[in-house]
């Protein structure tokens, strides 16, 4: 079985964008978790689908939502996500974390 495990730093970027998108619209915030765990479930299910990314990670665009969900494949089992993020903000500002 695939685990996903996630930097600590995932969880308030998740929270963040959550909360933003409620703000916008009840519901789209919801909307945006939902998309996010689909999105999870594809990369448990097929990891190695999506492209590289910096080298090391691959990037998994979600479809609805301006985010990535960058993602390191550490063996067959275990898959390491760095980072949920946004498109247009800040690329790379998550290389510290590796």
């Amino acid at each position: 079985m695939v685990v996903l495990r996630f930097h600590p730093d995932v969880s308030c970027e998740v929270k963040d964008s959550y909360t933003w998108y409620q703000q916008q619209v009840e519901g789209l915030g919801d909307d945006f978790i939902n998309e996010l765990e689909a999105a999870y479930q594809a990369i448990m299910e097929l990891p190695r689908t999506w492209p590289r990314f910096q080298t090391y990670f691959r990037r998994f665009l979600l479809s609805r939502f301006p985010f990535s969900v960058i993602y390191r494949i550490h063996d067959d089992n275990l898959i390491y996500v760095v980072a949920v993020m946004h498109n247009s903000r800040k690329p790379g500002y998550w290389l510290d974390r590796v």
